[in-house]
């Protein structure tokens, strides 16, 4: 690669849940329209202002959905020159939760590629946020064999910490929120990560240590900046009459110090201990005001039960301590208005405060600040960093009410403390959590990072083959699929023989080349276009013959292979294989599964050593052992994205655990009638037939179902095909 110096860099951001737009950002509209979306958008336009930075792409997925804005389902949106947010289309149109899109990640990760080769260009570094982006970022990062960044913005092992405490029963933890699955999505996260920017020390040395690949070398904490063009001090612009009519009209004496809340309805938000604090200390009810800008409602019986549930209790707070006068509580406003809302509070020598339970970072607290707000926060997380660094405020425990009032009291009692705090907090916030700052030390890490890089990022074959004249391809695996029932070959083999020519055949198998060529040879199946070998960890083209060398340089990444057969060959139930099934990117062992660990224990054995594999097990007896970028599901899209076929143009046959990951995403697949067990969990996944025909009958079956030789039918996300 050129000297950073004279190349500039191509950032491709991944965002997907929640509502992702440029301005007016709809923040507290619900659980996952918060502060990760606002972070998202101001990187990105940080960023393409840097002479550095020639695009920056910010993916996140579109929404079709009357109850949202038409933005959203616009395909691309610009942000500024070179910036462009890019909606990637994933599962059903409408708007769904962050907890229900695991289902479509895969197919989610199949778009960003072609988004990739669209744009003709492969980025130099990819950053994902939060789990589910991580997931993507990992799949398409370790594809392409560039640098993976992640930022968790919150982490799952904490999450399901807090809720056991809270008395939630795991099978409920699963049920609600798909907890496992978020975690697992972030340990691959943070195993494929180059580097892991966090936001605060405590999210290093205490949130991120729970995970399995816990590496704090690898983690840099570069805090979020703040848009000081939107916040800054009263002094220098009068707030809105609107903004002032909104809170002053429920108070009797608004010239009186106003105490303010700023979150969503979240029961984590803990804006109900904030009103005990403030209902049980008298001089607060005497001296002072209190505003609770909780998101927006119309109707409070018609939102949902969570956000229900924290408005309901505030109401019946104000009530109990007779707050009638002293509690302002809007029902709406608009993003633009946030600014105002600390401005008036700074205005009236008031505080800001954060009393969530839990705070990962605390961008309310960098927005209060510049706006010459002191703050009193909770002590967990960011706030501590952000309080430490800017000395503007005091740190309070979100459980007591007594103390919280207290602290409050402090600040707007004593007007000298009041302005000590507000300067600092100015002062503090232009030093450390200015965009600009962000940026000034993020950009260095990324150079670092493509400095230190060992490995190529080819896509574009060289080799002369049948494939640029094919326009959608068969893959199937060998064993149990494409073998098995003589008399069902013969009928897939006519079916192929018959096939146009823009048609083509693949072969993806556990086996290694020399082996599947012979058994290929054996059953008179003639040579394909392609093979995929060895689990995913070879490919050959021109019937074998020529080796995909982009791809072999690919999975040097981390593959320790003699570390691996020295803790492996200690375990019980685990037998190597014969030396002929070992290769140069595969391990292989009999899975004895009465006697070895599970697949969860193996794993951890060998990150515990810093090794960074992938393991697949099949049929509960054959154990391979991948580098971290080889798997049957890697090389396909590795092939998808080379040849420029759309996933949903490759049909995928197979069986046995080993194909999982080929058949998930937006492929058009097709599970053999004699399928292995493992593979019952794919029942109900987008795109993914049942076929009843066993072994060569099933491909013929599911080829029928999609037309695929014709015109291709795919299927409705949504559709009503059961399983018996």
């Amino acid at each position: 690669m050129a000297d950073t110096a004279d190349h500039k860099l191509f950032v491709l951001m991944i965002s997907i849940h929640g509502l992702l737009r440029s301005e007016n950002l709809e923040l507290g509209r619900d659980a996952d329209t918060g502060g990760q979306v606002k972070y998202v958008v101001e990187l990105a336009r940080a960023l393409g202002k840097r002479s550095e930075i020639e695009r920056v792409d910010l993916l996140t997925r579109q929404v079709i959905d009357k109850k949202v804005d038409p933005v959203y389902g616009e395909k691309e949106e610009n942000i500024s020159e070179g910036v462009n947010i890019v909606r990637i289309p994933a599962g059903p149109r409408r708007y769904l939760r962050k907890e229900v899109l695991w289902n479509y990640l895969d197919g989610f990760s199949d778009q960003v590629l072609q988004h990739i080769r669209r744009v003709e260009k492969v980025p130099d570094i990819i950053h994902a946020h939060y789990a589910d982006a991580g997931y993507v970022g990992s799949q398409v990062a370790r594809l392409l064999g560039v640098p993976f960044i992640f930022t968790g913005h919150s982490l799952g092992r904490v999450k399901k910490a807090r809720l056991a405490e809270k008395g939630l029963e795991e099978p409920k933890m699963e049920a609600r929120y798909n907890i496992s699955r978020r975690i697992d999505a972030e340990e691959f996260a943070l195993d494929t990560a180059t580097f892991v920017v966090a936001s605060t020390h405590q999210e290093i040395e205490e949130q991120y240590k729970l995970y399995e690949y816990y590496d704090p070398r690898r983690m840099e904490v570069i805090p979020p900046g703040v848009d000081l063009d939107r916040f800054f001090p009263p002094k220098r612009a009068a707030v809105r009459e609107e903004v002032e009519h909104k809170i002053n009209r429920f108070l009797d004496d608004p010239e009186l110090p106003l105490v303010m809340a700023l979150s969503r309805a979240d029961e984590r938000k803990n804006i109900e201990t904030l009103i005990h604090a403030y209902g049980q200390n008298p001089y607060l009810k005497k001296n002072a005001n209190l505003a609770i800008v909780a998101g927006n409602r119309v109707d409070i019986a018609a939102m949902d039960k969570g956000a229900r549930k924290v408005l309901t209790n505030i109401l019946l707070l104000i009530d109990k301590y007779d707050l009638y006068g002293k509690v302002a509580f809007p029902k709406e406003h608009q993003p633009e208005e946030v600014p105002d809302f600390y401005r008036l509070a700074a205005r009236q020598h008031g505080v800001f405060v954060n009393p969530a339970l839990t705070e990962p970072f605390g961008l309310t607290l960098l927005e209060a600040a510049a706006s010459g707000l002191p703050v009193v926060a909770t002590n967990d997380g960011g706030p501590n960093d952000i309080i430490g660094n800017c000395n503007n405020g005091l740190l309070i425990d979100p459980l007591n009410p007594e103390d919280m009032g207290k602290a409050i009291q402090k600040v707007v009692q004593d007007k000298h403390y009041w302005k000590k705090l507000s300067q600092n907090g100015l002062v503090g916030v232009e030093k450390f959590y200015s965009w600009k700052s962000h940026v000034s030390t993020y950009i260095p890490k990324l150079e670092n990072v493509l400095k230190r890089r060992h490995y190529g990022r080819e896509i574009i074959s060289r080799y002369k083959s049948r494939m640029p004249t094919v326009d959608r391809i068969i893959l199937t695996d060998i064993d149990n699929t494409l073998l098995g029932d003589t008399k069902a070959l013969q009928e897939f083999l006519e079916l192929l023989n018959q096939a146009e020519h823009h048609i083509g055949f693949g072969i993806a198998t556990g086996r290694h080349l020399e082996d599947a060529i012979q058994t290929l040879n054996e059953n008179h199946v003639p040579l394909p276009d392609f093979f995929i070998t060895s689990v995913g960890s070879e490919i050959q083209y021109q019937h074998g013959e020529v080796e995909d060398r982009s791809w072999r340089n690919h999975l040097n990444y981390y593959w320790k292979p003699e570390k691996i057969y020295e803790i492996l060959d200690e375990e019980p139930g685990l037998t190597r294989q014969p030396q002929s099934e070992q290769r140069r990117y595969k391990i292989s062992y009999y899975y004895d599964a009465k006697k070895a660990p599970k697949k969860r224990q193996l794993m951890r054995k060998l990150r515990e050593k810093k090794l960074r594999v992938k393991i697949i097990i099949s049929r509960y007896m054959y154990l391979d052992i991948l580098p971290i970028r080889a798997s049957k599901g890697l090389a396909l899209r590795y092939l998808s994205m080379k040849w420029g076929l759309a996933p949903e143009r490759i049909f995928v046959a197979g069986d046995s655990g080993n194909d999982e990951e080929m058949l998930l995403g937006d492929t058009l697949g097709v599970v053999v009638g004699n399928h292995s067990k493992e593979l019952r969990r794919l029942y109900g996944k987008p795109r993914i037939y049942f076929a009843e025909g066993k072994y060569a009958r099933g491909i013929v079956e599911g080829i029928e179902y999609y037309n695929f030789l014709e015109e291709i039918r795919i299927p409705e996300e949504e559709n009503d095909q059961t399983f018996g």
